[in-house]
């Protein structure tokens, strides 16, 4: 495939942005532009072009973000607010790939501990290492984490 036949992530959260921008749908709007600053702003900061990796890890932020403020929201009882954030990640959970079943997360733990000949916790580094690459966007990283310390203690 040229380079020119090669459809980008960001390409096609632009497109979707203009999309909802002739929709008038404010709410999605809003969420895309938001999006397409972060990207923006992480490629001005790392002067560099974002490929679709960098941007699934953008969008993992965001949700992570937007969880942390739903949590802080329903604490403060603010339910407008909460259900606001819930609509974000609805949006933003739509450009990321296809989530990993638990036994595919349970096969990649094991390929990646076989794979390092990990035995212990000290080794644990190394297996996030190889699993961040292949379930980065398709799996809470976190619940990977906790399920690679079951096996590693």
């Amino acid at each position: 495939m040229t380079e020119a036949t090669v459809h980008s992530l960001k390409q096609t959260i632009q497109q979707d942005m203009v999309a909802a921008l002739r929709a008038q749908d404010k709410e999605r709007l809003g969420t895309l532009r938001l999006l397409i600053a972060a990207i923006k702003q992480r490629e001005i900061d790392g002067r560099t072009i974002l490929n679709d990796r960098d941007v699934v890890g953008v969008i993992e932020k965001m949700i992570k973000q937007r969880r942390e403020s739903i949590q802080q929201y329903e604490q403060g009882h603010r339910a407008d607010l909460a259900k606001k954030e819930a609509d974000e990640i609805t949006v933003l959970q739509n450009y990321l790939p296809q989530p990993a079943t638990a036994a595919d997360i349970d096969a990649a733990i094991q390929r990646a501990i076989d794979r390092t000949q990990a035995g212990s916790m000290k080794d644990m580094g190394k297996v996030m290492g190889i699993l961040k690459e292949e379930l980065q966007g398709r799996a809470d990283l976190s619940t990977v984490s906790a399920k690679v310390k079951d096996r590693l203690s």
